[in-house]
């Protein structure tokens, strides 16, 4: 509809002209959307997201001490192998708290695309088969994994002896006696590791696992501090929402067209919804698998290591009463949607976070968009894609509508 000309039919007079365009244009942008569709786009919008709740499993998360000394554990390149690889070395905030590779490098290469900081805390379910249940626990599976930070448990633990022991015990107490203790020793370390883990008594074990599990409790203290801030998008939706006429300037009209895509035909905001563009679930989109068996299978393999990790809700190194792990206790274990599913990433800043999908096996949005439309079978359990009608001008409204998702990312200890 062009405005001008339909203002000149209504009033066409000079100064009644510039009346009615001001009176209109207060109302333009809102009249462009249906009452539905207002009401979609007004769950989009990041000024409706609540604040974090409180992690019942990790009691320190919101003293200043434990941020702070998360913040230094999160940078710190000798919680590693090699004494060169950091939760920053994948997690860069000059990249947006991730690494722009296809998996994750760090002593060894990854299986799996690094996810965002931003918002994790929000997710009942880490890492892109939800194996993890809290922040915390999340921040201590790379520390112990052979590709990425590749060390040992007995290290971690002499490493805040001899770096961090007036800022760890101010926060979690005295740490245990490790003189007689050898210097490494893991139950998923080497073999030599795994041998001088065993000849350790249990009580011994168990204070070397706590002190390892409170690196983890501090780091995720830091970690719940990033937030995504506020994107064109969410300026747009807030102005159309208060009858703000130069709303209507912050999306083009292919982007405004890919938004109604997005919300309507493309059915994107079926996984992708609410302020941080995620349901949290886990989903097959017949994605090319990517890794060794089992890990391909995702969500099932992902259930099956949470169940086991003794580092979950339910374990004795949580903070949890049993009745506030709601989400452990009545957790799906069965059934076939838990084959090849992998979690819905938020979509906040995806323009700018190629390559795509759990293992970087697109390299770009078109591409995404491409798989999407032709909804492909799955070769790994049952896609839930149904092929999209969309012509190749909506293709390209859709991609262009992703950039307008991009924002800052903010970071409240910077």
């Amino acid at each position: 509809m062009n405005l001008t000309r339909k203002l000149r039919f209504v009033a066409p007079g000079i100064g009644a002209t510039l009346v009615v365009g001001i009176a209109a244009a207060t109302t333009f942008a809102r009249q462009d959307w249906s009452k539905e569709e207002l009401a979609i786009l007004s769950t989009l919008r990041l000024s409706q997201l609540p604040a974090a709740e409180a992690d019942p499993s990790n009691r320190v998360e919101a003293m200043p001490q434990a941020i702070s000394l998360g913040k230094q554990l999160f940078f710190d390149t000798r919680l590693s192998a090699n004494g060169k690889v950091s939760c920053a070395s994948c997690h860069d905030p000059k990249q947006q708290f991730q690494d722009g590779r296809q998996v994750g490098q760090g002593v060894g290469t990854g299986i799996r695309r690094t996810m965002p900081v931003a918002g994790a805390v929000r997710s009942p379910f880490l890492f892109w088969d939800g194996r993890k249940d809290s922040l915390w626990s999340q921040a201590i599976g790379p520390l112990e994994d052979a590709a990425e930070h590749g060390g040992n448990r007995l290290a971690y633990a002499r490493a805040m002896q001899r770096h961090y022991r007036i800022e760890y015990e101010a926060v979690f107490g005295a740490l245990p006696d490790m003189s007689q203790l050898a210097s490494d020793a893991s139950p998923l370390g080497t073999p030599s590791q795994q041998a001088a883990w065993q000849a350790m008594d249990k009580d011994k074990q168990e204070q070397v696992s706590r002190v390892l599990a409170n690196i983890g409790k501090a780091i995720a203290a830091y970690e719940k501090n990033v937030h995504f801030g506020q994107s064109r998008l969410d300026r747009y939706i807030e102005g159309i929402l208060a009858n703000d006429g130069k709303a209507e300037q912050l999306l083009t009209a292919s982007e405004k067209n890919g938004l109604r895509i997005f919300i309507g035909a493309g059915r994107c905001v079926t996984c992708h919804n609410g302020p941080l563009l995620t349901d949290q679930h886990f989903h097959n989109t017949g994605i090319a698998p990517h890794g060794p068996m089992p890990q391909a299978l995702g969500r099932r393999t992902g259930v099956a290591k949470l169940l086991a990790d003794e580092f979950n809700c339910l374990g004795r190194f949580s903070d949890a009463a049993p009745e506030q792990c709601g989400e452990l206790r009545f957790l799906a274990t069965e059934g076939a949607t838990l084959d090849g599913a992998y979690k819905t990433p938020s979509l906040r800043n995806v323009a700018s976070r190629a390559p795509y999908m759990h293992a970087g096996q697109l390299a770009t949005l078109d591409e995404v968009i491409a798989h999407y439309r032709a909804a492909a079978a799955a070769k790994i359990g049952k896609s839930e894609l149904e092929k999209l009608a969309l012509g190749a001008q909506d293709v390209k409204d859709l991609a262009a509508f992703l950039g307008t998702l991009s924002g800052p990312i903010v970071s409240e200890q910077e």
